[in-house]
């Protein structure tokens, strides 16, 4: 009896010694935060937003000028040996001159971009870019921007008409692309002015 005792006595005061020397951990990092029920939007960096590309873009101008310009110079001269005499002089000068520029632009896609930076007001750094390729026809596309969170919807996906300094760039290359631009006589009487 008295060996239990003693043993039992051991057994707690190793027990009681582990205990103290063992420390709890914090659970909580501020840094990773993040409740249960919040949904699932970029906040951090390496976070990835879906960005749904859809700019269209109109421009136009148009300019008519006109001008006419007219000088006359009449007299009339009377004597007695020529009786009258007539004379009329007189410059004229018209110009009509017409131009018009129309432009439209269309782009449509969508792009995961990854958050590179997050700055102190909370804005955050997006940039992303995607290539494809289709039967030899290239096309990437890069953007990048700025983004507030409270832009980014609850499926993670934000509009690239909210994206501040944004810069997308859509480039393409391939047998296609190389046709339709002008060839080197155009583009030579392009630079001249001349067409």
């Amino acid at each position: 009896m008295q060996s239990k005792l003693c043993s039992t006595f051991v057994a707690i005061c190793i027990a009681w010694c582990t205990l103290a020397m063992a420390h709890a951990a914090d659970l909580y990092q501020p840094d990773t935060y993040q409740s249960l029920t919040s949904d699932r939007r970029a906040s951090r960096v390496g976070d990835i937003v879906t960005i749904l590309v859809y700019e269209n873009s109109t421009a136009s101008n148009t300019a008519d000028t006109s001008t006419r310009t007219n000088v006359g110079v009449q007299g009339n001269v009377s004597t007695m040996w020529a009786g009258n005499n007539a004379a009329q002089i007189g410059l004229g000068d018209n110009y009509g001159g017409r131009g018009q520029i129309q432009r439209t632009g269309r782009l449509l896609a969508q792009i995961s971009a990854h958050v590179t930076q997050t700055e102190a007001n909370g804005e955050l750094i997006v940039a992303g870019e995607q290539a494809i390729d289709v039967n030899g026809e290239k096309t990437r596309i890069h953007l990048q921007g700025r983004v507030r969170p409270v832009d980014i919807s609850a499926s993670n996906t934000v509009q690239s008409n909210r994206l501040a300094d944004a810069r997308i760039d859509y480039v393409g290359e391939g047998f296609i692309t190389d046709r339709s631009r002008p060839g080197l006589i155009p583009r030579f009487f392009a630079w001249l002015g001349l067409w």
